[in-house]
C-alpha cells in the first residue's frame, strides 16, 4: 500500500516542489520495500532487522524509519506487496471460474520455490490471530478477501456444470484455503515428501468435473 499524498500548498512553484518531492518519497519506500522483501523471505521476519533492510537501500535505520514507522508497519507494507506481486505474476487479479483455480494451482507451484515468505505465511498467520498482534488486522482481511474470492470462483464453476454435486461453494472455499495452508506447514517440515501442487490439483479434480495441470510442471 501507498501513503496518500498531502494536500500540496497554494501557488504553482511550490506545488511542482510538492509533487516532486512525493514521487521521490514513492520511490524510496519503493526501493525500501524490495529491500524488506528480499530480507523478510530469506531471514524470515524475527532475523531480519530493520537495520538488514536500511544497508541495503543505503539508509540509516533513523532514515527507514522516516518512511515506515515501526518495523510492524514495513511486515505490513511488504506482506500486501508480496500478495500483489504473486497476482501480477500469476495474472489471477482479474481471474474467474476455472481460471481463477488453476492461478492457484500455479501460486502454489510458485510457492514451493519462495520457501522463506511461506515460512514467514505461516508463523504470522498463527501469531496474528492475537487480535493485539501487528499484523491482526491484515490478515483479518486477507482471509476475508481470500476467501470470497474462491467463493465466487465456485460459484461460477458450478453456474458452468463443472461443480460435482451436493458440492457447496462456501464449503469448498474454505476447505481449499485450509489445505493451502496446511500444505504449507507440512511442506516446511518435509519438502522432500510433499507435493504441494499436487495435493491441490487432487483436491479440485475430486470436487469439479474439471483436470487441472501445473503450466509449470506435472502434479
Amino acid at each position: 500500500m501507498t501513503d496518500t499524498p498531502a494536500a500540496a500548498p497554494a501557488g504553482g512553484p511550490r506545488r511542482g516542489r510538492a509533487r516532486g518531492s512525493y514521487a521521490k518519497t514513492e520511490a524510496r519506500r519503493q526501493e525500501i520495500l524490495a529491500a524488506a522483501f528480499e530480507v523478510f523471505s530469506t531471514s524470515g521476519y524475527r532475523a531480519g532487522s530493520l537495520k538488514d533492510v536500511a544497508d541495503k537501500v543505503g539508509l540509516t535505520q533513523a532514515g527507514l524509519l522516516h518512511h515506515f514507522p515501526s518495523k510492524e508497519a514495513l511486515l505490513e507494507a511488504v506482506l500486501t506487496l508480496r500478495d500483489e506481486e504473486s497476482m501480477i505474476r500469476l495474472s489471477t487479479a482479474e481471474a474467474k471460474g476455472l481460471d481463477l483455480l488453476r492461478g492457484l494451482v500455479e501460486l502454489t507451484c510458485y510457492n514451493t520455490t519462495i520457501p522463506g515468505l511461506v515460512s514467514l505465511y505461516c508463523v504470522l498467520s498463527a501469531e496474528s490471530t492475537d487480535p493485539e498482534h501487528p499484523a491482526h488486522a491484515y490478515f483479518q482481511r486477507r482471509y476475508d478477501w481470500v476467501r470470497g474470492t474462491i467463493v465466487e470462483a465456485f460459484t461460477e464453476v458450478g453456474r458452468q456444470g463443472h461443480l460435482r454435486t451436493g458440492v457447496a461453494p462456501m464449503a469448498a472455499a474454505r476447505q481449499l484455503i485450509a489445505l493451502m495452508d496446511g500444505l504449507q506447514v507440512q511442506w516446511l517440515l518435509d519438502n522432500a515428501s510433499v507435493d504441494m501442487p499436487g495435493e491441490v490439483v487432487a483436491f479440485l479434480e475430486a470436487i469439479t468435473t474439471e483436470k487441472f495441470q501445473p503450466a509449470s510442471g506435472p502434479a
